[in-house]
């Protein structure tokens, strides 16, 4: 039970600090925060994310060019140029990477504003941290593990980000409803996003980017929108204004 409580957490704490973070903060910008606080979120999406952190950089970056290019050759990341999602995978990945170590000429509207915290990053997404969280989560297993099948649970520990993103960036692009016309073929994935905090309504995002709450149907609750707002009321963040749909 506890190695099943684990993955609970790490899917939840670090799909949050990805959706809240990295997607709402740093790529789209919703709303504002602190310097100060600004730090407090990279620290805690290395924490939470572990051997699988992102750099608000590299994916704000990343994310902002996918809408731009949203399902032609140019998209990072895209089911209609790719065979399967490993590969699609695989190709994200490369771009991240060149991306992230500005090993490629990006324009300057992809990078406007996109936080960025090089010393921290470099930390964060070495190879050593990297090994070490992933023998933290191998000595927690070893610790709590008492059944050979919980151990089929450690590859999720060491590739959750990857799998956050082939859920939405794969499987919301091919099954789930649409509630907007776009150019693009994005679809809202669960009419009640449980799984995913928010970000399973994709065509509501791509339809209206610039927009917090990506629940946009009575029933389309945004668990990530809801702890926004509270944060909101606690000044912690400023949640930008945007015109209702």
């Amino acid at each position: 039970m506890t190695i099943i409580i684990f993955i609970i957490i790490l899917w939840y704490t670090g799909l949050f600090f990805q959706t809240f973070f990295l997607h709402r903060y740093a790529a789209h910008q919703t709303f504002t925060m602190s310097k100060f606080t600004e730090r407090v979120c990279f620290v805690l999406t290395w924490v939470f994310q572990g051997s699988n952190y992102l750099s608000a950089y590299g994916y704000g970056v990343m994310h902002r060019m996918h809408h731009a290019y949203a399902d032609t050759e140019k998209d990072p990341h895209s089911p209609k140029y790719d065979s399967n999602l490993f590969t699609m995978m695989w190709r994200t990945k490369n771009i991240y990477q060149d991306i992230n170590k500005k090993r490629i000429a990006v324009a300057d509207k992809f990078t406007k504003n996109v936080p960025q915290w090089k010393a921290f990053d470099k930390i964060a997404s070495s190879r050593i941290s990297r090994l070490s969280w992933a023998t933290a989560y191998i000595v927690f297993f070893i610790v709590f593990a008492t059944a050979w099948w919980q151990w089929l649970f450690l590859p999720v520990a060491f590739f959750m980000a990857p799998i956050h993103g082939v859920i939405i960036n794969w499987f919301a692009h091919i099954y789930g409803y649409r509630n907007f016309k776009v150019s693009d073929t994005s679809k809202n994935l669960l009419p009640i996003d449980i799984l995913m905090m928010g970000e399973g309504y994709h065509n509501n995002h791509h339809s209206h980017s610039g927009r917090a709450n990506f629940g946009v149907r009575w029933f389309e609750i945004d668990f990530t929108y809801l702890i926004m707002v509270v944060l909101d009321k606690l000044h912690i963040i400023k949640i930008k204004k945007t015109v209702n749909v």
